[in-house]
């Protein structure tokens, strides 16, 4: 167990713009940050980060939180997690005790493949650095490979012993289950039973998230057996999703944040060997090919990528497939290859650090040009095959979606291939005319249950919305943002003068803005519709009642997830204005009114005669034409209390409003 000092510790230490800094590329938006959503695919920031609320939103997902809201959300921690790696990110000391067994009982199915994931890395690595084996062969590959013991504890690599079923005795003999060590892979069970080691005598390079934790591994056989393959990856599972991963992407996700690049490679030591070099900006494959998922990870950080090839013809053709991917995500490739026989491993082996950047800063072509001078090489002088060519180069240009790069590509590719802009244009035109028509197409198929599901998203959203809906809205609103400021609030009161008469007379209190809204909702025997704004309302009441500060980091922690996103939305709405960027078009956007006790009064009088309109229309719907006269009668009178309670109430408003113009 984690101590309350501890968490608290953790909250008033740890900020938010900082650690969703380390997953997301955060830029200034007035007093706060915005981004790219990590949660779905765009291209236009939706994401903010509050400093002064230490809190975030996603606003195309809805999630939003604290900051250990979010790493529970990115990272599927659980909450003693989230306690954890805050506490180790900001060096805060925090006692950790032994996985107990009844823990790893308790652990859900997906919490119980982090942890095999995390012992089998343990494992592996002291059996590499412990073990007579482990060192005669694993560590031994590595020191070759000129690995320093702090490069290997670095990247956690370790070894998997040759005995059949080694790890997977060892695991079950510390109570880990067999089930679990099935589903990430690392143990195969036969038909008859029996079980074995997926990675048997294989050097092990462990796959890490964005934050650091273990996802699955890599394993390279170090025997020279034909019928095995060379590298052996975990299969896929509930925490391992190969085209969603980047090798190295944790220890690299700062330096390509700093540097505003990624380079990325295709293996573990090509990845391994630049880091130990001093270039950490880099990540690889995981020898799989290039997916937009791993692309879209990287945009997060930047929206810079230079692509690291192996020296031999065939890897550049090969490789060179994934461009077209990256254009695609609207981000900015550059291509570098090394001399012929060299790879980024090697290469970064060879030369001292200051060449290396020299080298990468000096050959690294917009890939245009690479591609141009690659494809020509192939060409020759035979027309057909450069006509082929011009085409690939345009079908690539095409798949940028910004239309002044595309204009430069074309007129770049025009004077490499001395071929006029006019035709290049056409082609391009072409393509993106056939890309339009197919997606017409696709359109047109669609588009009946499109309709359908417009009109009813369109139809909920009209349920939904409605003015008690957002007045009550407003009122939670303002016991978050301001229920323990004191205000002054003008009330109207009768009082008799020196003749006897009765007039009105203003008198002024000064009372916490939370006291008001309790006191003046007890008053009117109001209580809120919403169910969930009902149970908030009374959380916060209570919470105010019982405590001199309100710290919302502190209040968050305390709600339901349900709740929690309600109320991080409801912060955050102000945030959203700024996602619209309103300012650059001399737009200002009014985000508060000035005075809060103006907001109060004027949102909880709106409330009160919203519902004096509902009495009214109740009451009217509910009499019926056979009742008498007098129940006529008697039912104009209430009617007629009513609205001039309602003329009152809109006077009223407009007092307050004239009081503070």
């Amino acid at each position: 167990m984690i101590t309350r000092e501890t968490i608290d510790k953790v909250f008033e230490t740890a900020r938010v713009e900082e650690v969703i800094g380390d997953f997301v590329q955060l830029k200034r938006a007035g007093s706060n940050y915005k981004g790219l959503s990590p949660f779905s695919d765009e291209r236009s920031p939706s994401f903010m980060v509050s400093p002064v609320k230490q809190i975030w939103k996603d606003f195309s997902s809805g999630k939003g939180g604290s900051v250990v809201t979010f790493l529970m959300e990115h990272e599927h921690f659980t909450y003693p997690e989230a306690i954890r790696f805050l506490a180790n990110k900001y060096n805060i000391e925090i006692e950790e005790t032994e996985v107990s067994q009844e823990d790893k009982i308790e652990a859900n199915e997906k919490e119980s493949m982090y942890l095999v994931s995390e012992f089998a890395k343990t494992y592996f690595q002291d059996t590499l650095l412990n073990t007579e084996e482990g060192k005669a062969i694993g560590l031994s590959y590595f020191k070759e490979r000129g690995f320093t013991n702090e490069t290997i504890a670095k990247f956690g690599l370790g070894y998997s012993p040759e005995t059949w079923d080694a790890f997977t005795k060892e695991a079950l003999s510390k109570g880990y289950q067999l089930e679990f060590l099935e589903k990430v892979g690392l143990t195969i069970t036969r038909e008859d039973g029996k079980h074995f080691d997926r990675f048997k005598g294989r050097v092990m390079f462990p796959i890490q998230s964005l934050s650091g934790r273990n996802l699955g591994f890599g394993g390279r056989i170090l025997t020279n057996d034909k019928k095995a393959a060379k590298y052996l990856n975990s299969p896929e599972s509930e925490i391992y999703y190969k085209s969603k991963v980047l090798y190295g992407i944790f220890h690299a996700k700062q330096a390509i944040a700093k540097q505003n690049n990624c380079y990325l490679v295709e293996g573990y030591t090509d990845v391994i060997q630049m880091h130990q070099a001093g270039i950490e900006n880099v990540v690889a494959s995981s020898g799989t090919a290039l997916t937009p998922d791993q692309i879209r990870l990287i945009n997060r950080l930047t929206k810079n990528i230079t692509v690291l090839f192996d020296g031999d013809a065939a890897g550049l053709r090969a490789s060179i497939r994934g461009i077209d991917l990256i254009l695609e995500e609207g981000m900015n490739v550059k291509v570098c290859s090394f001399p012929d026989g060299d790879d980024p491993d090697s290469f970064a082996r060879k030369n001292s650090y200051d060449d290396l950047v020299f080298y990468l800063e000096n050959n690294a072509k917009d890939f245009i040009q690479f591609k141009a001078s690659l494809l020509m090489n192939e060409a020759q002088n035979d027309p057909i095959k450069k006509a082929d060519l011009i085409r690939d180069m345009v079908v690539s240009i095409s798949k940028i979606p910004d239309r002044i790069k595309r204009e430069v590509y074309i007129q770049e590719c025009s004077r490499i291939m001395d071929i006029s802009e006019q035709v290049l244009q056409n082609t391009l035109a072409q393509l993106i005319q056939k890309d339009i028509s197919e997606a017409g197409k696709k359109l047109k198929t669609e588009q009946k249950a499109f309709e359908v599901v417009k009109n009813e998203v369109q139809q909920i959203t009209q349920d939904k919305i409605n003015i008690v809906y957002e007045l009550e809205r407003k009122i939670i609103e303002m016991l978050l943002l301001y229920g323990n400021l004191e205000a002054d609030f003008e009330d109207l009161i009768l009082k008799a003068n020196e003749e006897g008469e009765m007039v009105e007379e203003k008198e002024t209190t000064s009372v916490k803005v939370f006291q008001r809204i309790y006191l003046s909702l007890q008053e009117d025997e109001v209580e809120l519709a919403n169910p969930v704004f009902k149970e908030i309302y009374n959380d916060l009441i209570t919470y105010y009642n019982q405590s001199d500060d309100f710290v919302i980091e502190q209040y968050l922690m305390k709600l339901s997830s349900e709740h929690s996103q309600i109320v991080t939305d409801i912060l955050m709405h102000e945030e959203k204005e700024l996602l619209h960027n309103w300012e650059t078009k001399h737009i200002y956007v009014k985000t508060k009114m000035q005075n809060v006790s103006q907001y109060v009064s004027e949102t909880i009088i709106s409330l009160r005669e919203y519902l004096i309109n509902k009495l009214i229309l109740d009451l009217m719907n509910n009499f019926s034409n056979e009742e008498g006269e007098n129940e006529l009668e008697e039912l104009k009178a209430t009617i007629n209390d009513y609205n001039k309670l309602k003329v009152s109430l809109t006077n009223k408003i407009g007092r307050i409003r004239s009081t503070y113009l």
